[in-house]
């Protein structure tokens, strides 16, 4: 593929400079013939895959950890103090993230989230097709995924809140929405930041590295928001966690883990390719350099 050149002019004479990588071509909106592909359906079974271990993992390691300190179940003195912790709870949620998409990025892009793939598909990075597979199988996953948990404890799952996300209490739905939408943003900037052909081309360690900034978004977000809405900023992990549990105040809060971070994603989108990414030639003003 020939190089594309750069909008902006390099010195007198307004000469342009090659750029020393390629943007891959924007994705079509809709390409039928991507449904004849096998490829597509193996990037849609391993998103679901993915996603089930994701919730599985996470789910687990809350429940869990809600059982080790609930003082009524275990009379140790420091009952309180034991489990994994918050901290603990980040790194299952954030490690998980980097272990998958470490293992899946060659075969679907190593999505995981629906906010993810929606930003990619704003951005046309993927069809609306593959998108709407994704989103489907991501779901699909976390419910399958949460199902498990409450089927290997079902003595704590419904005890210990199922995993669900929820609105905590002196918190008001605005300030949780925000606490979504600004999670999501740091992480789907992640995303496109460690994906960055411009960035690969230039520092061949990045695709290699990649999952690992990916995983540590998702963890310091987990800091920040576990004590306000329990950290969704993944509409699949949220929508699994309140189908298993099937509980009225999770499902009241639910709309909240879809709102924000689907506009989370879209700002993150529109700001890295519009603004970062911006090319005198995207915005149109190449005509400035003309003598």
């Amino acid at each position: 593929m020939a190089k594309d050149i750069e909008a902006a002019a390099a010195h007198e004479g307004g000469e342009y400079t090659a750029k020393d990588y390629s943007d891959p071509p924007p994705a079509p909106l809709v390409d039928a013939e991507e449904l004849t592909k096998w490829s597509l359906y193996r990037a849609v079974i391993a998103e679901f895959v993915a996603t089930l271990l994701f919730l599985y993992i996470t789910v687990a390691t809350v429940i869990g950890y809600k059982h080790q300190t609930d003082t009524t179940a275990n009379t140790a003195p420091d009952a309180a103090c034991g489990g994994v912790g918050v901290l603990g709870i980040a790194w299952a949620f954030g490690g998980m993230i980097f272990i998958l998409v470490y293992c899946t990025a060659g075969v679907s892009g190593g999505h995981i989230n629906p906010a993810v793939t929606f930003g990619l598909f704003l951005a046309r990075k993927v069809s609306l097709v593959r998108a709407l597979l994704y989103i489907v199988a991501q779901c699909l996953g976390a419910i399958c995924g949460v199902g498990l948990v409450k089927g290997f404890q079902s003595a704590f799952y419904v005890r210990y809140g199922g995993g669900a996300n929820e609105l905590s209490d002196g918190y008001s739905k605005g300030t949780g929405l925000a606490a979504e939408i600004i999670g999501t943003f740091v992480l789907v900037y992640t995303v496109f930041s460690a994906t960055d052909p411009k960035r690969n081309a230039r520092d061949s360690h990045v695709p290699v590295l990649a999952p690992l900034p990916i995983g540590f978004a998702v963890f310091m977000v987990h800091l920040a928001t576990i004590p306000i809405t329990g950290t969704g900023i993944n509409p699949a992990r949220s929508l699994g966690a309140a189908v298993i549990y099937n509980n009225d105040k999770a499902w009241d809060d639910h709309w909240i883990f879809w709102v924000g971070p689907f506009i989370g994603a879209a700002i993150a989108a529109a700001y890295h390719q519009y603004v970062l990414r911006a090319s005198a030639a995207k915005l149109g003003s190449s005509a400035s350099f003309s003598r």
